[in-house]
């Protein structure tokens, strides 16, 4: 029985064009080989992964965005749990950070299930919705109201940008744990718009 191929990194000069590849890309060819017989085969072990659908670009592209997405996002989030000027902004950040933190224990393993390296494809490149050393830096810099403008309007871009890439996933993608884990990270990036848009001063910040 032929073995599906581990999905192989894109190159990074595609990557910025990522929402056109999710939208457009189709299924990625397969190679295999043929494994010697086994004299006497075993049942599986009860903790073996399900056998999955192979990864096509627009899976890897995917993961290999969202990764260092919640990585990043996960940083600034840290730095707003602690210097956001209002409790309720305080206590949204650390609540974020601990489901954005959650997904990357499924997205790093989804990674490895598809071959790829837990590596930032992505570093050096200036991404729709990923927060960068640069925001970082900002971010470390800012106090008071002007810190709370600079989070809510990053951690925006960063959820509707997430959203949108990963509903691309769903609709284009080939691997049901990788359609699966996206879909749930759209329900919540919608949720956590939402919560955001409503914690006070938010409308005042992003205009």
């Amino acid at each position: 029985m032929n073995r599906p191929t581990a999905a192989r990194p894109l190159p990074a000069p595609l990557l910025p064009a990522l929402l056109v590849l999710l939208a457009l890309l189709g299924l990625a060819a397969t190679a295999g080989c043929s494994p010697a017989p086994e004299p006497a085969p075993a049942p599986p072990p009860a903790a073996s992964a399900p056998t999955t659908t192979d990864a096509t670009p627009t899976d890897a592209a995917w993961v290999q965005l969202m990764t260092p997405m919640n990585e990043k996002a996960v940083a600034l989030l840290a730095l707003a749990a602690d210097r956001a000027t209002t409790p309720p902004l305080r206590a949204f950040a650390t609540r974020l950070r601990s489901a954005q933190e959650a997904e990357l224990g499924r997205l790093r393993p989804l990674l490895a299930r598809m071959g790829l390296p837990d590596t930032d494809v992505h570093a050096g490149h200036d991404m729709p919705g990923m927060v960068t050393e640069k925001d970082l830096a900002a971010a470390r810099a800012a106090e008071g109201a002007a810190f709370d403008r600079l989070f809510l309007t990053q951690l925006r871009d960063h959820l509707r940008h997430s959203a949108q890439v990963s509903r691309s996933e769903i609709t284009a993608g080939a691997r049901a744990d990788a359609k699966e884990l996206a879909a749930a990270l759209v329900t919540a990036r919608e949720a956590a718009l939402t919560e955001l848009a409503g914690l006070p001063g938010a409308a005042r910040a992003l205009g």
